[in-house]
């Protein structure tokens, strides 16, 4: 499938080359943008690359006096990039990282893919695109299939604000160690999964079904899935879809509209309170009313980012 125009905002790392087909080991510190489109234009020399040098500003991590100038340029460059793109791609490597741009796709109805690597599992999902003059409908237990416009994003599963996840991991949980084929099954059913949305007549609402034998919700190239969740250690993957919270810390109503109507001050509240993020979004106020004895804890690691 052929993508025209591809912008990259990171440099090639040396655990890059065994996992990312486009580059090897000589181009390790180099721009990945860059070194991306001289590989690219080989196979094709219409293909357009850019790469962007910019910091994505994240939840609880303060920005002083000093580096707000700096911080509001890259809030700027980044809603700009995602302004003129068709689809956005999050591929970075923390949870925390991801928390604007996914903010960003769902105020401004972007399709947007999601893909995260564990050691030996994979997440490939898409995100919901709303429908604002839809009102948020309560999950149906047995419910075989989700509307596009309610289907959750990738933080809609989550009961804190994102944080650094990046603390108290072992190295095995971090994306940068994963088994090399793991990043190339991820990536391939990354783009298939854009393939297929944007052949349905619905494009980024196109629902997902639970049931594998309903085809009417199918695009032309066939399902089009809300997550993909695979597991190297027994070779399997999963097709679960799961509802947009009412509460969500990045695609709720009540954020949007904070970032809507007040963007560079809710930002920087945002980034420099850990927990604001779960007041403004109404997270707060459900766990104090949560009664804990009646929640049973799950433990589960299937992916990191």
């Amino acid at each position: 499938w052929y993508q025209r125009r591809v912008r990259e905002t990171v440099k090639v790392s040396y655990s890059n080359p065994v996992r990312q087909s486009l580059f090897n080991f000589d181009d390790c510190g180099k721009p990945k943008a860059e070194t991306a489109a001289a590989r690219i234009k080989q196979i094709n020399p219409s293909a357009e690359s850019r790469g962007v040098d910019l910091s994505i500003p994240m939840p609880g991590h303060p920005v002083s006096k000093l580096e707000e100038e700096k911080v509001k340029e890259n809030i700027t460059l980044l809603e700009d990039l995602i302004d003129s793109a068709d689809v956005v791609y999050l591929l970075t490597d923390t949870r925390e990282s991801r928390w604007l741009p996914t903010l960003m796709t769902s105020a401004k109805h972007k399709i947007c893919i999601n893909s995260a690597l564990g050691f030996d599992t994979y997440l490939v999902m898409r995100h919901g695109v709303k429908d604002e003059s839809e009102v948020l409908e309560a999950p149906q237990i047995g419910a075989s299939t989700i509307s596009g416009s309610q289907l959750g994003c990738y933080f809609c599963n989550d009961v804190v604000a994102p944080g650094d996840s990046t603390k108290d991991r072992t190295l095995d949980q971090m994306c940068t160690v994963t088994r090399p084929g793991n990043a190339f099954v991820a990536a391939s059913l990354a783009v298939e999964l854009m393939v297929s949305v944007l052949q349905h007549p619905l494009k980024g609402q196109a629902p997902a079904t639970l049931d594998l034998n309903d085809e009417k919700q199918d695009s032309c190239l066939g399902r089009v899935p809300h997550q993909i969740r695979g597991f190297l250690a027994h070779f399997s993957s999963v097709q679960p879809a799961s509802h947009a919270f009412n509460k969500c810390t990045a695609c709720c109503m009540e954020v949007i509209s904070r970032y809507r109507e007040n963007k560079m001050e809710f930002l920087l509240e945002v980034f420099n309170s850990a927990d604001y993020l779960e007041k403004v979004s109404g997270l707060a106020e459900m766990l104090e009313n949560t009664n804990f004895d009646d929640v049973w804890e799950f433990d589960s690691d299937i992916e990191s980012d």
